[in-house]
């Protein structure tokens, strides 16, 4: 018989996530902040539904949360009404938010001091890879923990990879994260470049990513970006929040990172004309908008 699973969190993420956990057959119960958001989801798909955390714990073998940051992590877990007080010994936890890797290390130790394993899981792959069933997950943890969890991340990944202990997830979903924002500005810019040399944008893609600049932006996005389309699902708003996370890591490690701090400020740009919840390529509507002929 499969695990009971406890999934808090409904987002734009979580909720197509809890949906392919119930389709793999197990017993989910579902919790989110706005009620509204979790009644639509037991009426898509089997389940239960419940108005607390801790009833929603309470009697489950695996919580998975996907939330916001680190305040909604210390605020979900942490305290008299959290998962680990109200959820029972020998419980795996696996967190999907992308959050900082000292938040990840101080909720594996408050609940290991419970007998309760943590993984640090974030995720790869956006809303579109969420639907899909096939993010890719960086976690986290102890080897028994994933292997225990391994099971339960097929039904929405399509990779897991184990990186070390605790916090290693996030670090990882870091680097995911600086790679990204170079790769798409880079995008932005030789997009912008083509159009403003008179050339057929489409047609220099159709080129180009048959050869060393091909990257899954490109592939993915390019079509869109020419189209002034940005209504695939990662906001801006939050990139920005990763983008301060591994700024801030960066602080700490005393290591520089001087692209992702000026690509983090073009978002602040892309804010600023009102596409906060535009999907990160809107870099290019950066430059159509700050930089005309």
């Amino acid at each position: 018989m499969k695990a009971k699973i406890a999934f808090i969190g409904l987002g734009v993420m979580g909720y197509p996530m809890a949906g392919h956990v119930a389709s793999a057959g197990y017993p989910v119960t579902v919790f989110n902040r706005t009620e509204a958001r979790a009644l639509k989801w037991r009426g898509q798909y089997s389940g239960e539904q419940f108005s607390t955390i801790s009833e929603a714990v309470k009697h489950a073998e695996v919580v998975v949360t996907c939330v916001g940051d680190d305040n909604d992590l210390r605020q979900i877990y942490l305290g008299e009404h959290g998962v680990l007080a109200n959820a029972p010994e020998g419980i795996l936890l696996i967190d999907h938010t992308t959050a900082s890797a000292e938040v990840a290390v101080e909720i594996g130790v408050a609940a290991a001091a419970r007998s309760q394993s943590f993984l640090d899981a974030p995720v790869s792959g956006g809303e579109q890879g969420a639907k899909n069933g096939a993010l890719t997950i960086m976690v986290g943890g102890e080897p028994t923990a994933f292997e225990q969890a391994q099971p339960l991340l097929q039904a929405y990944s399509r990779q897991a990879v184990l990186m070390g202990p605790q916090g290693k997830g996030q670090l990882t979903k870091m680097v995911n994260q600086i790679a990204v924002a170079g790769v798409v500005q880079g995008l932005a810019e030789s997009l912008n470049f083509a159009q403003q040399a008179g050339l057929d944008a489409d047609q220099v893609v159709e080129v180009i990513s048959k050869g060393a600049a091909q990257s899954w932006q490109m592939e993915n996005r390019s079509a869109t970006m020419i189209a002034g389309e940005y209504n695939h699902g990662f906001a801006v708003d939050w990139m920005r929040k990763d983008l301060a996370i591994c700024l801030a890591e960066a602080r700490k490690m005393k290591t520089s990172l001087p692209m992702t701090a000026l690509v983090d400020q073009f978002y602040a740009d892309v804010q600023a004309i009102g596409g906060g919840r535009w999907d990160t390529s809107s870099l290019l509507e950066r430059l159509r908008h700050f930089h005309k002929p």
